[in-house]
């Protein structure tokens, strides 16, 4: 049903600055910047996933929506977008299983010099789906995936995918009852680590994982599941950390991760609107290094 991570939305303030410091931390410039609907959006794909970041700019109805999102939780992730090849029957399926799903319909974006992309896309009802903002979204109507984000200082020196997003749940259960048994998103490891204090559930979609983390310390609860950061992936970790070191982010040292064989570093502050984790892995995630 569910094929892969289509996109990450994250809703900003100011587009032109969070472009600006999105291209700094990923090594990558977008490869679309659009609006309509009352937002402008910037695109960075990569190979495993698109950041689509999202600010209100002028009258919409869309940009109404992220406005007051943005009044109420401050800037960060909007929605989790997961692709599916058949859209109409991934909706049916889910609505069977209890999850509330729009109709799907078709968003529109137009580029500065008149180009226009279409997405057609469904909402899943949050109070379903533990308190996450989810879509689903159907392959690009041409069958032409979109094109990838340009390098700025080389390959070695960027972002090469995500490897996982972070989910804080207070309910570790709900979340394999909604991501494992009704989306079927493929669980790989569920751990507990007392000397952490914390539960993990991994789950593997597409090219990428999605973590759940709970606190053993606390009991489970009905509050949402929040957004807790971005983990993306790097093949020469010290090219890139020395190029956002020398870039003046405020990062930690190269270190050694928890599972063996990766390295990783944390980005501190400068990533609008959420926690970022940068990781070398040897081979596939299973799990990743957590921040």
């Amino acid at each position: 049903m569910i094929s892969g991570l289509d996109h990450v939305a994250l809703v900003v303030s100011d587009l032109d600055q969070a472009i600006e410091a999105y291209t700094r931390l990923l090594g990558r410039t977008p490869n679309w910047i659009g609006a309509e609907g009352g937002i402008r959006q910037a695109w960075f794909q990569l190979p495993n996933m698109a950041l689509d970041v999202i600010a209100p700019d002028g009258e919409g109805g869309f940009g109404d929506l992220i406005k007051a999102h943005i009044d109420a939780h401050g800037e960060g992730v909007w929605a989790l977008a997961f692709t599916t090849p058949d859209l109409e029957a991934a909706i049916g399926l889910l609505r069977r299983r209890g999850i509330a799903a729009t109709d799907p319909g078709t968003v529109r974006t137009i580029h500065a010099d008149g180009r226009k992309r279409y997405w057609t896309t469904s909402t899943l009802d949050a109070a379903t789906t533990g308190g996450l903002n989810i879509l689903l979204a159907a392959p690009p109507r041409d069958g032409k995936p979109w094109p990838l984000s340009e390098a700025t200082h080389g390959e070695a020196a960027a972002v090469s995918a995500l490897d996982h997003v972070v989910v804080r749940t207070p309910n570790p259960d709900r979340a394999l009852a909604i991501y494992g048994a009704k989306l079927g998103l493929d669980l790989r490891l569920d751990r507990s680590n007392p000397d952490w204090g914390a539960r993990q559930l991994f789950f593997r979609c597409g090219q990428a994982l999605v973590e759940f983390g709970a606190s053993l310390k606390a009991p489970a609860s009905d509050a949402p599941d929040t957004c807790g950061g971005l983990a993306w992936r790097v093949d020469d970790p010290a090219a890139v950390h020395a190029r956002l070191s020398a870039d003046g982010w405020d990062v930690s040292d190269l270190r050694q991760g928890r599972k063996p064989g990766t390295q990783v570093f944390t980005v501190r502050s400068g990533a609008p609107g959420l926690p970022t984790l940068m990781i070398q892995q040897t081979e596939r995630p299973t799990p990743p290094e957590t921040a």
